[in-house]
């Protein structure tokens, strides 16, 4: 677990008296979870309020976010913030609310989503959404052979199955159940042709879990020409052994928007990109929190939705008629 910054609640009526919160995300250092932490930062500083920062070492690693919300609930913050690395955390959430600490969702709904007062996310069924449509009209009609390059197998996530069934449903695949990694049908028929599933393997949202899964997917079917991959790190592991193995024609399409990421778009690694915003997320996460603090205003979910939802694009230099989306120059300009 990494933590910075300092905390401690103070006397005085939380309408003129520093506010003490902790955010917490899945890593200390990916350029996502930085942008987070620096849009909380930044609204922080202009609303009197004291940020700790803690993450757990990775994206795997429940025990570090435990650790952190433990921590600022003996400390007595008045609110934690997190991106949370699924439901092994929903004890120590419910325990700090409890003992009186505001609890909301970056990122990463909650299960249950009403676990927590209020969630600041992307819709990630949509971002996989878009991705697919994208794919499915680069392809034309033309056979898809597809490896899904997921993020866990040990452990069920919301973000890991809505961005996986959300490009299966872009695609015009049909779900079985759409809260669900890999119980479609492996073959069938996509929105203009016909399809495969050469593969469904996990990455733990990491590089070389990107690169191990996708030499597996290979060993499979040397052919595969589409690669979803549920997040940037693991779509570069997967370009690498695509590479490796002289696969130069497959479409990888990927969801996060770094400026990295980006630059992938620009060079051709990547065909297409869902774009989030993380930044907005973290400072509408500081905000809902000062609003209630401060002035009792409850924070309220879009209206449909068990989350506000802090946007996405698609970016792309190859675009498909009929879809909307930015140029990789228009996503530089909001990058990471």
């Amino acid at each position: 677990m990494a933590l910075t910054g300092c905390s401690g609640n103070s006397s005085g009526n939380a309408a003129d008296r520093t506010l003490h919160v902790t955010i917490i995300t899945k890593d200390p250092s990916d350029p996502y979870w930085v942008a987070m932490i620096n849009g909380a930062k930044k609204a922080a500083e202009q609303s009197n309020v004291d940020l700790a920062v803690a993450s757990g070492k990775d994206q795997t690693d429940t025990d570090g976010q435990i650790q952190a919300i433990e921590n600022a609930t003996a400390r007595g913050d008045d609110a934690i913030m997190i991106a949370n690395n699924g439901p092994a955390v929903n004890d120590a959430i419910k325990k700090a609310q409890a003992a009186g600490v505001f609890v909301i969702a970056l990122d990463t709904p909650t299960a249950p989503a009403d676990l927590v007062s209020a969630t600041y996310a992307s819709d990630n069924r949509h971002a996989g959404q878009v991705v697919g449509q994208w794919t499915a009209g680069k392809l034309a009609g033309n056979k898809a052979t597809i490896a899904l390059i997921d993020l866990f197998a040990d452990k069920v996530v919301s973000v890991d199955y809505e961005r996986d069934q959300g490009f299966l449903a872009g695609m015009g695949i049909a779900l079985n159940d759409p809260n669900r990694n890999g119980d479609e049908a492996k073959s069938g028929r996509y929105a203009a042709g016909d399809y495969r599933i050469a593969c469904n393997e996990a990455s733990d949202g990491a590089e070389d879990g990107g690169r191990t899964a996708m030499e597996k997917c290979l060993s499979l079917d040397s052919g595969i020409n589409v690669v979803y991959t549920a997040n940037e790190p693991s779509a570069l592991g997967a370009v690498q052994a695509l590479k490796a193995a002289g696969n130069t024609t497959a479409q990888v399409v990927t969801i996060n928007g770094s400026c990295d990421g980006i630059k992938g778009v620009v060079s051709g690694q990547f065909g297409a990109d869902a774009q989030q915003y993380p930044g907005k997320m973290g400072a509408s996460g500081v905000d809902a929190v000062v609003k209630y603090k401060r002035n009792g205003v409850k924070p309220n979910p879009d209206p449909g939705k068990n989350f506000t939802d802090t946007g996405i694009a698609l970016v792309t230099d190859k675009q498909v008629s009929g879809l909307q989306g930015i140029t990789s120059q228009q996503g530089m300009q909001n990058c990471y």
